[in-house]
């Protein structure tokens, strides 16, 4: 390692970790101080951005100490600033830094974030979008995330007093399909656990299927009766549409 690059690892190493780290020699410590403070503060600034409502649960002091004990040891594996939060959401699944329901919030906040920044061309998607959804091959979109918690992390809003909290540690399955729509508008259906599982078959069929034959698989795993199925899958097939989950149906093969 040449002279150069030890300078920049101690540089950089003072920037992540001040307290453990000293500082390179004959560098004055108000020149050090700039460094340190940009570089933090461009870095909680993101997540704060990133993660509003889970910042909000967090005093001042405990939300910088949160912040600094990531950037202090996380070691980055993306080039690109923004998705940064990602791999914060992932140190917060491994490292036990918060109660469960607020690492289930990050992740809830995280993929409204990757929804909003997904490229896709909905227009250039071949379909029917008045297509017959039970007897054609509905087309889910592909800016459709299907989401189980154990909380309800989507009743949380930022600026809640935290008094607010009192019921977000008790477990309550969750079921939530973040969709952007073909106005680029992010938003979330609160879903049964049948149309979850509904949305995630479409996901595996990838337009394979007619609807048809999806609700019979579903109906086969399940245990309900099959005319009743048929019968409440027009129900959700129409409501998945409407809220552009599912975009219509595929042209039928040449």
């Amino acid at each position: 390692m040449t002279d150069f690059q030890s300078l920049q690892r101690q540089f950089a190493g003072h920037v992540r970790d001040p307290e453990r780290v000293p500082p390179p020699a004959d560098i004055q410590d108000r020149r050090m101080a700039v460094y340190r403070e940009l570089a933090f503060n461009n870095v909680a600034g993101l997540l704060a951005a990133n993660f509003p409502v889970l910042r909000s649960r967090h005093d001042p002091a405990g939300w910088q100490a949160l912040v600094r004990d990531w950037y202090r040891g996380h070691r980055a594996r993306t080039p690109l600033f923004p998705a940064l939060g990602g791999e914060f959401v992932t140190w917060l699944q491994q490292v036990g830094a918060v109660p469960d329901w607020q690492v289930e919030l990050a992740h809830y906040e995280w993929m409204a974030t990757v929804a909003a920044n997904a490229r896709a061309d909905l227009d250039g998607i071949r379909h029917d979008p008045d297509g017959d959804l039970i007897d054609g091959r509905p087309l889910l979109s592909p800016l459709v995330w299907p989401l189980r918690y154990r909380h309800a992390v989507q009743r949380l809003r930022a600026g809640e007093h935290p008094d607010a909290d009192a019921g977000a540690g008790i477990e309550q399955p969750t079921f939530l399909v973040i969709v952007r729509d073909r106005q680029d508008r992010v938003g979330f259906l609160a879903a049964n656990a049948l149309t979850l599982a509904l949305v995630e078959r479409l996901h595996r069929s990838q337009g394979r299927l007619s609807g048809r034959e999806l609700l019979a698989g579903l109906a086969s795993d399940t245990g309900i009766d099959h005319d009743r199925m048929l019968s409440a899958g027009r129900d959700m097939f129409g409501q998945l549409r409407q809220r552009h989950i599912i975009l219509g149906t595929l042209p039928d093969p040449l």
